[in-house]
């Protein structure tokens, strides 16, 4: 018979292991604000949270600007944090649609990533409308988003979108597919091995993008690193089940495999877990799948530092 002692202790013994993986750990994908979307941390308690846990990095999404600017002060100010910080640049209405300029700029400025189209892409704001409740919107109303897709009315891609990609290519960054659907990031990927684009990610592929287990795998022999949102498979405040069991991250991982997936917590919004109780839960859930500390360790630290060019 098992003691409420010994039970303490094994759980006290899980909680030591988690905080001992969450060392250098690296998020990709934090929703910090000031934003025009509801969040409920700003960059610098994100930032703080991540430097008491122990992370490596962390990289600051917002839809609608690239926060570069701040990523970069902040990496000068809070060095001692020893976080380092990064943005990209998001290719939505706000800065030009697939608009070279903002690339080369972002780049220029310190972006390590740019984001295909996201609430901006077509994909999106059609999948907006068939959702019952839609997906979280602006604190305050904004204009309606012109629908931006990469390829024309043939099905070929856009000679904008062209030039966009030899910019990355240039500067060996990321590209992100954004909330492209699967069937337009497969002709953007393609062209952009083409043209030199080494380091390629998809967020959330089975959620809005569209993606099968089967196009995960392609998208593996394609060099892309898949990053699942952790905050859709655990527990969070306010919710009495995850959006998804953990068999269906296991199911993803195994179709991704480890050496190619990222974990990402995908939060900061009002109401939500903050980011690093979001990797807590996610690596409680790995280790009852019987992921390995190793295992754990590529999924959420590792594999973002070699797509991030950080690996040394």
């Amino acid at each position: 018979m098992v003691s409420l002692l010994d039970e303490n202790v094994a759980d006290q013994a899980l909680e030591d292991r988690i905080s001992s993986l969450l060392v250098g750990a690296v998020d990709m994908h934090c929703h910090s604000g000031p934003s025009v979307m509801p969040r409920s941390l700003d960059h610098m308690e994100a930032l703080q949270d991540a430097a008491d846990a122990g992370f490596r990095a962390m990289l600051i999404k917002d839809h609608y600007y690239s926060a570069t600017p701040i990523t970069e002060l902040l990496n000068r100010t809070h060095g001692h944090l020893k976080v380092q910080l990064f943005s990209g640049v998001p290719l939505n209405n706000t800065t030009g649609g697939f608009n070279k300029y903002a690339v080369d700029h972002g780049i220029a400025l310190g972006a390590r990533l740019v984001w295909m189209p996201t609430f901006a892409s077509k994909n999106h704001v059609e999948a907006d409308q068939k959702r019952k409740k839609g997906f979280p919107h602006t604190s305050k109303p904004l204009l309606p988003p012109d629908p931006l897709t990469p390829l024309d009315a043939n099905g070929a891609l856009k000679d904008e979108v062209k030039e966009i990609l030899d910019i990355i290519a240039e500067h060996d960054v990321i590209l992100s597919g954004g909330h492209l659907h699967i069937s337009e990031i497969f002709p953007v990927f393609e062209e952009a091995r083409k043209r030199g684009v080494k380091r390629l990610l998809v967020n959330h592929p089975t959620f809005i993008i569209g993606a099968s287990l089967d196009d995960i795998r392609q998208l593996v022999t394609m060099g892309a690193y898949i990053e699942h949102s952790l905050c859709m498979f655990i527990q969070m405040i306010g919710r009495e089940q995850a959006m998804f069991p953990p068999e269906e991250l296991d199911a993803l991982i195994r179709a991704g495999t480890v050496d190619r997936t990222i974990l990402a917590s995908d939060l900061g919004q009002v109401g939500n877990d903050r980011p690093v109780d979001g990797f807590r839960g996610v690596i409680r859930n790995c280790i009852g799948l019987g992921y390995s500390d190793e295992d754990i360790r590529k999924m959420i630290s590792t594999n973002a530092l070699r797509l991030l060019g950080l690996e040394d």
